[in-house]
């Protein structure tokens, strides 16, 4: 069995109010939509302590910054897709 590939999203009050609450939904919506469920692992953290660069996410311990809808959407597309 391979290692599922780890999403983790902060869910800090900034992050969350910048945009994580809705790329939260985007990724569940993606996975779903791709059928990946089987190969990520979604999870959340309390604060990436960047809170002025956020929202904050990281996939496979690789933290990105300013994460808009755009570029998250790119991002997943580029890991899981490719």
């Amino acid at each position: 069995m391979t290692q599922k590939q780890k999403i983790m999203i902060c869910m800090g009050s900034s992050c969350f109010a910048r945009g994580n609450e809705d790329n939260l939904r985007l990724i569940e919506d993606y996975i779903e939509e791709h059928q990946l469920g089987d190969c990520i692992e979604l999870s959340g953290r309390c604060c990436a302590k960047q809170c002025a660069e956020g929202p904050n996410i990281s996939i496979d311990g690789v933290l990105y910054n300013g994460v808009s809808k755009e570029k998250l959407l790119k991002l997943l597309d580029e890991k899981f897709l490719s």
